[in-house]
């Protein structure tokens, strides 16, 4: 495991509950956040060496959940050092770098697969399965992703070594799940955006809008000016129903509760995306959310933000 933060800590909780894996080694950018996990979670090995942590023997793959701007670096590494790799949403902050995983993601035949959850949320899983037996078609999908982060801080509270960004981290969810939900690729994007931050150099608010092919649209409202609920809300408007998914639950337009305990083993999406991480590795197969399989939401987040310069 890259990474002992918040999200660190979400997929070791996973884990805990998929019986074929085995964390044996964690890198932390500091000794005692990484120490006090590592015992937390009996990680018999720590390091603050990310060279060091991939070198640990038995390691088979690893998972990166270290700021977006070292992702392919790092992701490059482990597969030239041999280990498949999972890199959490998103898999880099520009095109280039993206292209630069899948090509050698290509060369080694390993697997790359990004961590891209809303693909495995039951919520999501539940609308997916409709849409793909015929039952729904999206018309009009509506995303509200509103957080409250003025300074620098993770999920914790505590000081972040890196800057978040509206765009290609909180729009990536959207625009993958746009493309997967609807099986194409958007055709048709715009965005605006409000005033930069003085000191985060970041655009505070944004909007979006995107269409694909079959004449379905996209409307996304992104901030972290909102001092009110804070996460992301997804309302797929369909021909024949509405439902709104907020992370692994779901409701539909008149706010009833949606059961989705029987969409898969698990009510947690971070675990059911290790576990086919796993499966892939097990099974040597593509998995759900491979590189290549998210890179075209990588291409339309770099024509949006060559939109707005």
């Amino acid at each position: 495991m890259v990474g002992s933060g918040a999200f660190a800590k979400k997929h070791l909780d996973g884990l805990a509950r998929v019986k074929d894996a085995q964390v044996i080694s964690i890198h932390g950018r500091t000794a005692d956040s990484t120490k006090a996990v590592a015992e937390k979670y009996g990680i018999p090995h720590w390091t603050t060496d990310f060279d060091e942590a991939v070198a640990q023997p038995g390691v088979e793959a690893v998972i990166l959940t270290s700021p977006t701007q070292v992702h392919a670096e790092q992701a490059i590494k482990c597969m030239r050092a041999g280990k498949h790799v999972e890199i959490e949403i998103p898999i880099s902050d520009s095109l280039a770098d993206a292209e630069k995983i899948l090509a050698v993601q290509k060369e080694t035949g390993l697997i790359a697969m990004g961590g891209h959850t809303r693909r495995f949320n039951p919520s999501h899983q539940f609308v997916h399965n409709k849409i793909k037996a015929g039952e729904l078609k999206l018309l009009h999908f509506v995303v509200q992703s509103f957080f409250f982060r003025r300074t620098n801080m993770n999920a914790e509270g505590k000081p972040r070594s890196w800057t978040d960004h509206l765009l290609w981290h909180h729009a990536c969810h959207t625009v993958d799940m746009f493309h997967y939900q609807t099986g194409q690729t958007a055709s048709e994007v715009s965005a605006m955006q409000g005033p930069m931050h003085p000191e985060l150099k970041i655009a505070m608010d944004m909007s979006i809008q995107m269409k694909v092919a079959s004449g379905a649209v996209c409307t996304l409202a992104l901030s972290f000016n909102n001092n009110g609920p804070l996460g992301t809300w997804f309302r797929y408007i369909c021909d024949n129903g509405t439902y709104i998914a907020r992370y692994d639950e779901l409701v539909d337009g008149q706010d009833r509760p949606v059961d989705v305990s029987k969409v898969d083993v698990s009510m947690d999406g971070i675990e059911l995306q290790d576990r086919e991480f796993i499966a892939a590795i097990q099974q040597k197969r593509e998995p759900n959310a491979s590189v290549a399989q998210v890179l075209p939401a990588m291409r339309v987040l770099d024509r949006l933000e060559k939109s707005l310069r």
